[in-house]
């Protein structure tokens, strides 16, 4: 039976049968599937309260695989990058609106709503925020990397590198701390990518995983077989994996080392991405003394890490390293506040901490205090009692904080070795900021570490020493702190992961997340070949005379290399003079040739940007047409003078079209078309070259 608190908040998901005793399920092959028996029992960690099980036990690994490589993969490779991230931001939208359902499942996991908050909205931000890095790719289903590469004297030979998605499956086996989160933060990025997943959550905690996959099936936005879900054990999921596969693994360093040393990773060459725990620090510049904001910020921050998800986070701060004259006043702060923290049911008044996921977890939990209680004193909790508000304090799953001090962190080195996954952390103390580097850095690798600091010159002297051991750096002070994300959130558009101990891996990142699931390519051939594989138009290619005018042209017509060739233009030095009245630039250059003596100008110059301006002139179809606005400039470059008597010239060439999706029924449907500008003089050289960044309308306005 469910608590009398949490009857109202179930009553939507009692109502869809959710709960009896619920038996998750796995989403393979394109059924829901129950797997043979049972192989996990699952429980409200407030309660201790049996509340169903789930097996994966007689799953047929190598048909899941083969369904997602050809059903989901074949769907999302025919999907341009825009496409994709259209797809991610309209899931991002349906889940937002479903939020509420999984903050009443997240409960059970003994997640207070700030936690769930974390888990769930963290985890939509993923999409939300990779559907935006939709905006650094092209309009392709494949990205076009770099810039090409000279290979033949007359230019006629060309190299490039193209990459294109793997045409394997991700398998993301995931950890029970964040059943939301863990899930689509990589989702996300594979997705974008053009790659399936099969996602492998923690059996203790897959009850909420699978509420949201059984709405994003529902809500079929995605390619069926993109997404599959395997919720129990997982046994076997490893064994068929192929050279195209990626498998990403979160959770303890342990496990992830002994997956990884599994034959077929090698012998195939499967990439493998590991994200561990890690004993994560946070260090007290010497300037944050008390009385200071940063003092203020850094006990806040470190007490925060220490019971938000009731410690159990990858990112949580496990060492606080402390000048050695203010740990005491650190110590007596940070109890103060742990104090302070109510404990128990996140549906009572004033609680602030829930319960770890499981006793399973509480009794590891309590089993590495013990140890680490050998080599350093308890200063605040007890491993064997804490006061529960509401819950169950026998049968769930909680557990107090705990704060211990070491004294002697370089000769009591149990505290660099030993993480209890919990809401448990040791404050040490330092004398210089070299021993704070060291201290950091004999965690032997970290996710992240941060320092709290007024001082700039003591932040860089930390992250310069510290940043090779650790996978993100936060650097805090008050004027930062107002919007700053905290030590422990990785951000979407930041790596996430870390050297050593962390896993080696990385996982997030933007558009260096979604390039670790395709494949690079060289490309060699003409320009003309590279401009059509490409879609960019390639220095040497082809460049047919645009008839009519590319302005004349709508988004749909125009062809990538169709070139308008300009009339000329004689500079004077009438235009030198009157383009820096014009634009009040006299730099001694332009304006006075008794100067130029020991520059590498023969006489007075004219402006690069003159030279930019006037052939905007030259080439710009002034009549109204379907090109609405010119936004921006990109790649300019002023490569050989310009004097009074040079004639120039201009080649403007389409260099790349992307579609781009309307916004409202009543918006233009337009797309965004990159025109290469290239300037040259009388002898045929380029004196200038830059990219202009257009709106062109479509014909059809339904698109």
């Amino acid at each position: 039976m469910i608590l009398s608190n949490f009857e109202l908040i179930f009553d939507s998901l009692i109502e869809k049968q959710y709960f009896t005793m619920i038996q998750v399920k796995n989403y393979v092959l394109g059924q829901w599937i129950s797997g043979e028996g049972s192989e996990t029992n699952l429980y409200n960690a407030l309660t201790g309260e049996k509340i169903g099980d789930t097996s994966s036990a007689g799953l047929n690994y190598q048909e899941i695989l083969t369904y997602g490589r050809e059903k989901g993969g074949r769907a999302l490779r025919k999907m341009t990058f825009q496409e994709r991230g259209r797809m991610l931001k309209a899931l991002a939208l349906h889940l937002m609106d479903k939020k509420e359902s999984y903050y009443a499942l997240s409960a059970l996991t003994g997640a207070t709503r700030i936690d769930s908050w974390i888990d769930i909205e963290g985890g939509i931000g993923n999409l939300f925020a990779n559907a935006s890095v939709r905006r650094q790719f092209p309009d392709l289903p494949y990205y076009v990397d770099g810039v090409a590469a000279p290979l033949s004297k007359n230019g006629s030979f060309i190299g490039h590198h193209i990459m294109v998605p793997k045409q394997g499956v991700a398998i993301h086996i995931n950890a029970f701390n964040f059943p939301i989160w863990g899930m689509l933060e990589k989702i996300a990025v594979n997705l974008m990518a053009g790659v399936p997943a099969i996602v492998k959550p923690s059996e203790f905690t897959c009850f909420l995983t699978e509420l949201m996959v059984k709405d994003i099936i529902d809500s079929k936005i995605l390619p069926e077989g993109s997404l599959q879900l395997v919720c129990g054990l997982g046994r076997g999921i490893l064994d068929h994996v192929d050279s195209e596969d990626v498998v990403t693994f979160t959770g303890s360093a342990h496990t992830g080392k002994m997956l990884k040393a599994m034959p077929q990773f090698s012998e195939r060459s499967v990439p493998f991405n590991l994200e561990a725990d890690s004993l994560n620090a946070t260090i007290l510049g010497q300037h944050a003394v008390p009385g200071t904001i940063e003092f203020d910020l850094f006990i806040k921050e470190t007490t925060k890490e220490i019971t938000i998800k009731a410690g159990q986070k990858c990112t949580a701060v496990r060492r606080i390293i402390v000048p050695d004259n203010l740990l005491d006043e650190v110590q007596k702060a940070i109890s103060a506040r742990l104090a302070s923290t109510k404990v128990g049911d996140p549906s009572m008044e004033g609680v602030r901490m829930g319960a770890l996921a499981t006793m399973t977890q509480v009794e590891r939990v309590r089993a590495n205090v013990n140890r680490l209680a050998q080599t350093q004193e308890i200063v605040f909790g007890n491993a064997n009692h804490v006061d529960v508000t509401g819950g169950d304090s026998e049968k769930g799953a909680f557990f107090s904080p705990i704060l211990f001090v070491n004294n002697d962190p370089f000769k009591n080195t149990d505290v660099h070795e030993i993480e209890a996954f919990g809401p448990v952390s040791t404050i040490m103390p330092y004398k210089t900021m070299d021993d704070a580097i060291e201290l950091s850095r004999m965690g032997k690798g970290s996710l992240v570490s941060s320092i709290v600091t007024p001082n700039d010159q003591e932040a860089t002297e930390y992250v310069v020493g510290a940043a090779s051991m650790h996978g993100r750096i936060l650097v805090l002070n008050k004027d930062c702190a107002k919007e700053s994300t905290g030590h422990g959130s990785p951000m979407p558009l930041l790596t996430h992961g870390g050297p050593g101990r962390a896993g080696g891996g990385e996982e997030m990142g933007g558009k260096r997340g979604v390039l670790h699931y395709m494949q690079r390519t060289a490309i060699q051939g003409h320009p003309t070949t590279i401009t059509k594989i490409t879609q960019q138009f390639q220095v040497g290619a082809e460049m047919p005379e645009a008839n009519p005018h590319v302005f004349r042209k709508h988004f749909e017509e125009l062809v990538i290399g169709e070139t308008v060739f300009t009339h000329k233009h004689t500079v004077t030095d009438a235009d030198i003079v009157n383009f820096a009245n014009v634009s009040g630039d006299n730099f001694y250059a332009h304006m006075d040739a008794t100067s130029l003596e020991g520059t590498i100008f023969e006489r007075r110059v004219a402006h690069g940007y003159f030279v930019l301006s006037k052939a905007a002139g030259l080439f710009v179809d002034p009549k109204k047409g379907p090109v609405l606005l010119n936004y921006g400039l990109d790649e300019a470059r002023f490569t050989k003078p310009v004097y009074p008597g040079a004639t120039l010239g201009v080649r403007f060439t389409v260099k790349e079209k992307i579609d781009q999706e309307k916004k409202t029924e009543d918006d233009i449907a337009k797309g965004i078309v990159k025109f290469l500008v290239d300037v040259y003089d009388e002898t045929g050289e380029t004196v200038a070259l830059a990219t202009i960044l257009t709106m062109v309308k479509k014909i059809d306005q339904t698109k």
